[in-house]
């Protein structure tokens, strides 16, 4: 993609590729240190700014004058043109898009989220807990039944926030290589655009289904809380809760899926902080927040965004209409927010991180994440202490193709 060759802020390309299974890409610091705000085009040939650190990139993720309406004909995208989708092809895509509320502006947006606050409350994943505690506790028995050598990402990693979330949900845990191959499927950031439209419409299908047999026989999980209490009353259509549905088995899966096995890579990595951490389990949930900060697997994925008005950040003027992605991974290494940014530190308190995002469309599952990563990571290393590497780690295959960066494997013994 090109750029102002003449101008420093311009960069060449994006993504731009990690190189390092524990850094973000190099590019970014060099970013951060030039300018807050850099750009690249769009290929339509608008500005999409690229927001580098953490201060702005707080201000973007807060700021109502923003714009997360990826279903707008004129919002700046970096992914090439597809082909025209056919009638029916663009009618599957508007009942799509129905209750994907994190493409949404406010105050529509904030009727999805409404419905669902509850679920995600902190009380509610606390009562969840154990619950999590038995599903991770089953899998380590297999894990020690067959013995090692294991990969923790098939057998450990994905299977967790795979099981909560079909639990949760009411999603039959034996359909999930279904839904989780259309989800690899839209996350490849090579994968034609035409074959990614063809995943989300496959899952949206699947999901469908799930969706209409709880509106006829309403389980005691999600599907059946939100049927009983919106669907039947008219206030949330079918099509909406399958959009709702969609995101979040997604989200609420995909991510806490490849922030497990790499956070136990990372600690393993550490082993004198890691040490620390058998030594005292309280330290777990600042750990995690490391973890989170340090990893960043998600970097710019769901932080794209459009300015509805002319607005300044960090001293450049952005004019409506102009993309303003922000880098996650970026503003997490930012030195104005973080001392020693590019260092793995438990013991930091680095709660201010944006992996979750900030503002409205702050994760709404970042309670069920943190759960999630606090009992694997600490029931893992308790039960296994002799857990370590059967690789070394410049053998082991990592998502550099990945919207959502992780291990293809992690072969562990013991």
């Amino acid at each position: 993609m090109a750029a102002d060759d003449e101008d420093p802020r311009a960069v060449p390309r994006f993504p731009m590729p990690r190189r390092s299974p524990f850094d973000p890409p190099p590019e970014y610091a060099d970013l951060r240190e030039k300018c807050p705000m850099a750009y690249v085009r769009s290929p339509s040939g608008t500005r999409i700014w690229l927001v580098t650190r953490h201060a702005e990139g707080r201000k973007v993720l807060s700021d109502r004058r923003v714009s997360t309406d990826t279903s707008r004909p004129d919002f700046p995208s970096l992914r090439p043109v597809r082909r025209t989708p056919t009638p029916e092809e663009a009618e599957q895509l508007r009942k799509a898009r129905e209750g994907q509320f994190i493409d949404m502006d406010p105050p529509e947006h904030d009727v999805y989220r409404r419905m669902l606050i509850s679920e995600f409350s902190i009380r509610r994943i606390n009562a969840m807990r154990p619950g999590i505690q038995q599903v991770v506790d089953m899998l380590i028995d297999d894990l020690l039944k067959n013995g090692s050598p294991a990969d923790l990402v098939q057998a450990y990693g994905l299977a967790i926030p795979s099981l909560v979330i079909c639990q949760l949900l009411g999603v039959p845990y034996e359909d999930r290589e279904y839904f989780q191959s259309r989800t690899r499927q839209i996350l490849k950031l090579s994968s034609d655009p035409n074959e990614s439209t063809r995943a989300i419409l496959d899952i949206r299908s699947f999901l469908s289904d799930l969706v209409s047999q709880a509106e006829r026989e309403p389980g005691d999980n999600l599907f059946g809380r939100l049927v009983t209490k919106y669907v039947s009353t008219g206030e949330l259509s079918h099509d909406a809760m399958v959009g709702m549905a969609l995101l979040l088995l997604m989200a609420g899966h995909e991510t806490t899926a490849n922030q497990i096995p790499l956070g136990v890579l990372t600690l393993l990595e550490h082993p004198t902080q890691l040490a620390q951490l058998l030594a005292d389990p309280s330290l777990m949930p600042g750990a995690v927040e490391e973890l989170l900060r340090y990893n960043s697997i998600a970097d710019w994925v769901a932080f794209d965004r459009m300015a509805n008005e002319d607005m300044e950040i960090g001293g450049q003027l952005i004019r409506a209409g102009e993309g303003i992605y922000v880098l996650g991974a970026s503003a997490n290494r930012d030195v104005r927010a973080f001392e020693r940014p590019d260092e793995f530190d438990i013991h930091r308190g680095a709660k201010h991180h944006l992996a979750f995002g900030d503002g409205v469309h702050q994760c709404l599952g970042q309670n069920l994440a943190r759960a999630e990563l606090e009992i694997a990571f600490g029931t893992l290393f308790r039960r296994i202490p002799t857990l370590r590497l059967a690789k070394e780690v410049d053998e082991l295959r990592f998502k550099y193709n990945s919207a959502i960066f992780g291990l293809h494997e992690l072969p562990v013994t013991w």
